[in-house]
């Protein structure tokens, strides 16, 4: 039965990835909310958010794809001796729910203080619950200071990016009606600049794109960029709906 359940929720997963994509990401992950409420938070303080250069988005970018391996390859190592080696400790089947900041924060919200804890019962879990801790004051601290800032690391969204391929819910792009403006770039919370300098591609959602659709709205050029499910169109770049996003920021101050 337990393995029934365990193939349950791998379906459902695999399920949301391909209705949603990694739209998941932008509108429906609670950890990615909590960082858009610290973004609220500074943005009302009227402190600037720092941006990677691209030198150190690109190698910071690949830390996802390590997690997510690990993910993998540990709770196999659990079950099976690999090269005649010891099997590792049972407390490693779940080692990045251990270290998410989700794991300490999420409960908080029902009164359950229960995960701000260091877990003493064996020295992997002291360790991993102690990484946990100092993960979940790095998750604040960067997120004060940079826009989705756990995102660029989070192995769930390379999980989720494997599987984009097959979504039926896409990003594309019209290279030929693209001024390269910038202003795709400008408005992204990850900061993905293929988004401004692809004009080859048509399904233009990157490993690190959460589809929080903000490229959309922030474009001037008539159908440059889309949304579409099934192929069919949802929500486009329009010349208007540039300009009421433009006098809607004027009217707000910002």
């Amino acid at each position: 039965w337990r393995g029934v359940g365990i193939l349950t929720g791998l379906l459902t997963f695999l399920g949301l990835f391909i209705l949603l994509n990694k739209s998941w990401c932008g509108f429906l992950c609670p950890v990615g909310t909590i960082q858009d409420w610290i973004t609220r938070v500074r943005a009302g303080c009227r402190i600037r958010y720092s941006s990677y250069s691209e030198t150190s988005f690109r190698r910071l970018k690949k830390i996802k794809y390590i997690l997510l391996a690990l993910l993998i390859l540990l709770p196999f190592g659990i079950s099976n001796s690999i090269a005649g080696l010891p099997r590792l400790p049972h407390d490693l089947s779940t080692p990045f729910c251990m270290i998410c900041p989700g794991r300490t924060v999420l409960p908080l919200f029902s009164g359950d203080m229960s995960q701000l804890v260091v877990d003493l019962s064996s020295k992997t879990k002291l360790v991993l619950t102690g990484l946990g801790m100092i993960v979940t004051g790095l998750f604040f601290t960067g997120a004060f200071a940079k826009k989705r800032f756990f995102c660029l690391f989070c192995p769930m969204s390379a999980l989720q990016y494997v599987f984009s391929k097959a979504a039926i819910l896409k990003l594309k792009k019209d290279g030929a009606r693209c001024t390269r403006c910038g202003n795709c770039y400008r408005v992204c919370d990850v900061g993905i600049r293929e988004i401004a300098d692809d004009v080859e591609s048509t399904n233009i959602t990157k490993d690190d794109c959460m589809m929080c659709f903000k490229c959309v709205a922030a474009c001037p050029e008539e159908g440059c960029l889309r949304v579409t499910f099934l192929g069919l169109p949802l929500y486009e770049s329009t010349v208007e709906g540039f300009y009421r996003r433009i006098e809607r920021r004027c009217s707000d101050g910002s």
